[in-house]
């Protein structure tokens, strides 16, 4: 049987991003983002999104950019900087909302909206302070003997979730090289439309030259679309590709400083297109 192909381009992707919607993004702090996905979101007109991201520049660059209405993040970082300065700003400035959450929480709720359930209990966020600053979550008590009282952690459900893979092919399986899976088979669980830029499209018999089996995170059963983007994460990692460019993420981070930083940042690296950002950053 052959394998479909769901090969397109960046521009197919930013045309199913309509105002108001909830996009995913996969990765986690400043590695393995989709980037490119990003960057071009930047570029578009869509505005009032609600970004759920384990957040890294991709929600700084989204903010600063006035596309965020609200955020539902466990961090946003961009990890050698300890908090992303543009998020920050969003934040102090009142601009964006956002939904806090622990770490383990985000993971259930996407979870709990990949497996179509309203909510998982948990008794991650017990006795902490996401109670008293998200006064709409709720608990439940266990049916069972033990009777337990536990947080009911709510589906994140997205419209569209975005990822990085380093390999995929046409179909849309997708495989990660690097250290860390992440989260980004509960990212495209989650969402309505999935959508995956790869460094590099292979032929399906060769996904395994590289790495292990499980090495193979995505399955193609789960991707909507697949775009090749060369270097489409970068400044963020995606070892063994590539590492962060330290230097480029502290060109970006002071650009939190004032406008006019932001705006020369802007016009020189964000307004063109993907391959005029590939050339400006050589």
């Amino acid at each position: 049987m052959p394998v479909p192909d769901k090969r397109v381009t960046i521009d197919d992707v930013v045309a199913e991003v309509r105002d108001g919607m909830t996009i995913g993004i996969g990765g986690w702090g400043s590695r393995r983002k989709p980037m490119a996905l990003v960057r071009a979101l930047l570029r578009s007109p869509v505005k009032d999104l609600t970004v759920v991201s384990y957040g890294g520049p991709d929600v700084g660059l989204l903010c600063r950019a006035g596309k965020v209405r609200h955020t539902v993040c466990a961090f946003v970082s961009l990890d050698s900087i300890a908090l992303e300065p543009h998020f920050r700003n969003a934040r102090q400035s009142g601009a964006v909302t956002n939904t806090e959450l622990d770490e383990g929480m985000m993971l259930l709720g996407l979870q709990a909206a990949a497996w179509r359930v309203p909510f998982l209990p948990s008794r991650v966020g017990l006795g902490s302070s996401v109670t008293t600053l998200d006064p709409a979550l709720r608990t439940v008590t266990s049916p069972y003997a033990d009777g337990e009282e536990l947080l009911a952690i709510p589906a994140i459900e997205l419209d569209v979730a975005l990822i990085h893979m380093n390999r995929g092919d046409v179909g849309g399986s997708g495989q990660y090289l690097g250290p860390d899976p992440y989260f980004d088979d509960l990212f495209c669980g989650a969402a309505k439309r999935r959508f995956m830029s790869v460094e590099r499209i292979v032929d399906t018999d060769r996904l395994l030259d590289e790495g292990p089996p499980q090495s193979l995170l995505i399955s193609r059963l789960m991707v909507d679309g697949v775009v090749e983007t060369p270097n489409g994460a970068h400044f963020t990692s995606c070892a063994p590709d590539y590492e962060r460019d330290e230097a480029f993420q502290a060109q970006y981070a002071a650009t939190a400083r004032g406008d006019e930083a932001w705006h020369g940042f802007r016009a020189k690296y964000l307004d063109g297109d993907e391959t005029a950002y590939q050339e400006a950053i050589r």
